[in-house]
């Protein structure tokens, strides 16, 4: 397995708290990715995120995953929806 850099929970919630709050995009060691539209979508723990997948328009959430944060190995900002319109 290659090195690679596991983000801090501290790193994560200062983006989270961030005003105005720019979406990210987490990549995760095995490929997969999550995109968090809203902080409320990401719980930090000390050792985990808990991430709320499947988001309806009324910010229901339809499942948690549960991931380890040594298995965050990068986070991209998303452009938020009125950056796009410009």
């Amino acid at each position: 397995m290659k090195d690679h850099y596991a983000m801090r929970g501290d790193e994560l919630k200062e983006l989270l708290v961030r005003k105005p709050f720019v979406p990210l995009r987490l990549h995760m060691t095995d490929g997969t990715t999550f995109d968090i539209r809203h902080p409320d979508n990401l719980i930090v723990l000390k050792s985990r995120v808990d991430i709320g997948v499947g988001v309806d328009a009324r910010g229901v959430v339809d499942r948690v995953e549960y991931c380890s944060l040594l298995h965050v190995v990068r986070v991209e900002e998303l452009q938020s929806a009125s950056a796009e319109l410009n």
